[in-house]
């Protein structure tokens, strides 16, 4: 049991980390979109990109934690 535990801390340690850098990233962005129209264009495609990565590594954390949850109880 306290392995699942662990495993399912490093899990959510690394959706932290992955949610905390996508963040930092934005805020820059967000910097960026002051200066210029193109920029401002480049700046939203990028975050909507950032977006959808976050949506797509968070779906994919959530899977691999199912995965684990079920291997631990063989389910």
């Amino acid at each position: 049991m306290i392995s699942l535990f662990k495993e399912i801390n490093k899990k959510f340690n690394g959706l932290i980390w992955s949610l905390t850098s996508t963040g930092v990233i934005l805020l820059l962005l967000s910097v960026l979109i002051v200066w210029t129209d193109f920029m401002l264009r480049l700046v939203f495609g990028l975050i909507v990109l950032v977006v959808a990565y976050v949506f797509l590594y968070g779906g994919y954390k959530i899977y691999a934690l199912k995965k684990e949850i079920e291997k631990h109880f063989k389910l």
